[in-house]
């Protein structure tokens, strides 16, 4: 055989192999970032449970580091950017989870080295450049928890994040002094968003990095429910990270700011001086007189209850109306247009906000629920529409109040949105409840659906759960995509108008009345006379 011939052939041998490693999953090889080099890892070591189609692709990464220890001298600062690493870092395992974090088996540390993020891609090229979500998580928890695993949302072709951030005294810490601070830095003469600093920098981290995981930087949308939905909430209003998404998942979060709901649920915000004033008395309660010494303080001393819904603590660490990192009350930021005009998503569940499954009141109860909430003449009025005057019909009664209150407040919320702002709204309730528990369609209980990751929770899931899994992870993943979460395959969802529908998922596919149109009317005066958030 000639020379030749046998430089043809051995070229020949060597395509498919060409072309097999430019189209392996990302784990087959080192990813080189800007930072370092990185070792991913394959997501799933055989098929997962469900339905699942593109598993063998899919590449996870865990404990980037987006910026630098929070602890020491950091403590109670923006976050300070990460540092690069020789070698090449091995990313197999989850890394710290920040102080306050309670939820989950604690098989984790618990360090103030916190901030750091996980990915999961699907991408077989660097050059993919596929849509990328951000996962926030709600409050207890961390992204360590199997609840936020990515591999569902990666399997639709789509790279999916979730990061740690600061809670608590750490994260939501104001005082005058750290004020000072921070004006030094930003000119903003307020303290105390550290954690929504945090939620600002993955994102931001993201937007630089995430090409090198075949993400598209110019195609992020940004997702959480409760405590996370507060965060993209934060993310889609705030100056600080415009031009940087596309569009908003709000999974139980967003209501009419005339509700007082607002003022003790996830997106609950107090005023600059109420967290000042918080603040000193926090530095009492240790005993120092100054930022340096409570600094010095070791981190398990600063973990206090307190900042979470139904707490009974004295402390309430919370987000801040900073007019920096939050550029107006939501009223105002709704009216003036001050958010980023991107399409957003967002709903709630029906066992939530005061709806309880299986409640079993009495007359009298139901009575005294609904006088703590509604004043006369408004009570007179809402007993009209809810009648709880018997055994039989108190306790539906009284949830029926609460969810509808849900339903119609995230209504008017995108009808203050469209004052505004061209982008659509879409809006759902979620009616599903998983099996093996009995509290009904509860907060959170959507999360394994939408995200399709029942295969990493122990729980007895059915075929109905898996195919309800199927429809969630369909909407969800189609509006990351493009902004609109319709397909030809499942119901038409429209966009929230001046009709009073919203879309049934869960239990049912498509729009249904929020309630009766007296109800809807009914709210809406009763909020309309109450002081805006």
């Amino acid at each position: 055989m000639n020379q030749t011939r046998r430089a043809r052939l051995s070229l020949a041998a060597l395509i498919p192999t060409l072309l097999v490693r430019a189209n392996a999953a990302l784990y087959d090889t080192v990813v080189d970032t800007q930072y370092g080099k990185l070792q991913g890892y394959p997501a799933f070591t055989s098929e997962p449970a469900g339905n699942l189609t593109h598993w063998k692709d899919i590449a996870v990464w865990k404990n980037i580091p987006f910026a630098a220890t929070t602890g020491g001298q950091n403590r109670w600062k923006a976050p300070q950017p990460a540092s690069g690493w020789n070698g090449t870092r091995d990313a197999k395992s989850f890394g710290n989870v920040c102080p306050s974090a309670t939820s989950g088996d604690n098989d984790y540390t618990i360090d103030e080295d916190c901030l750091n993020l996980n990915i999961w891609s699907p991408a077989n090229s660097t050059d993919a450049k596929l849509p990328v979500v951000m996962w926030s998580y709600p409050a207890l928890s961390t992204a360590a928890d199997a609840l936020f695993d990515g591999g569902g949302i990666a399997d639709q072709g789509i790279v999916f994040v979730n990061y740690n951030y600061r809670t608590g005294s750490f994260g939501w810490l104001s005082h005058p002094e750290l004020s000072q601070e921070f004006e030094a830095v930003t000119g903003s003469n307020s303290s105390g968003n550290w954690g929504m600093l945090d939620q600002f920098a993955a994102l931001k981290w993201i937007h630089e990095n995430i090409a090198d995981f075949g993400g598209d930087p110019e195609h992020i949308t940004v997702m959480g429910q409760s405590a996370g939905s507060a965060a993209t909430q934060h993310i889609v209003n705030s100056p600080l990270t415009q031009g940087l998404i596309v569009g908003g998942i709000i999974e139980s979060g967003v209501r009419d700011p005339h509700d007082p709901l607002c003022t003790s649920l996830a997106e609950n915000y107090k005023t600059l001086d109420y967290n000042l004033d918080q603040g000193i008395r926090f530095l009492e309660n240790f005993n120092v007189s100054s930022i340096a010494e409570l600094r010095e303080l070791p981190m398990n001393d600063l973990i206090v209850s307190g900042g979470t819904f139904g707490s009974d603590s004295e402390w309430d660490f919370t987000a801040t109306l900073d007019y920096y990192a939050i550029p107006d009350t939501y009223l105002n930021t709704l009216l003036k247009g001050l958010a980023q005009d991107v399409p957003l998503l967002t709903g709630n569940t029906k066992d939530e906000s005061g709806a309880t499954y299986g409640l079993n009141i009495t007359v009298a109860e139901f009575m005294e629920g609904m006088a703590e909430t509604f004043s006369e003449p408004w009570l007179a009025r809402f007993l009209e529409q809810y009648n709880g005057n018997t055994s039989v019909t108190a306790s539906a009664a009284y949830n029926a109040q609460w969810t509808d209150r849900s339903k119609v407040g995230t209504w008017l919320w995108a009808s203050l949105w469209a004052t505004a702002k061209a982008s659509p709204v879409y809006t759902y309730i979620w009616d599903h409840a998983p099996p093996g528990q009995d509290q009904g369609a509860y907060h959170e209980s959507e999360i394994n659906y939408v995200l399709n990751n029942l295969y990493g929770t122990d729980m007895p899931w059915t075929a109905l759960d898996y195919a309800i899994a199927r429809k969630m992870n369909t909407y969800w993943a189609n509006f990351i995509k493009t902004g609109n979460p319709n397909t030809e395959s499942l119901a038409a969802w429209p966009a929230a108008d001046t009709n009073g529908t919203v879309q049934h998922v869960g239990n049912g596919w498509g729009q249904i009345p929020l309630t009766s149109e007296a109800k809807i009317e009914l709210f809406e005066a009763w909020f309309d006379t109450l002081v805006a958030y």
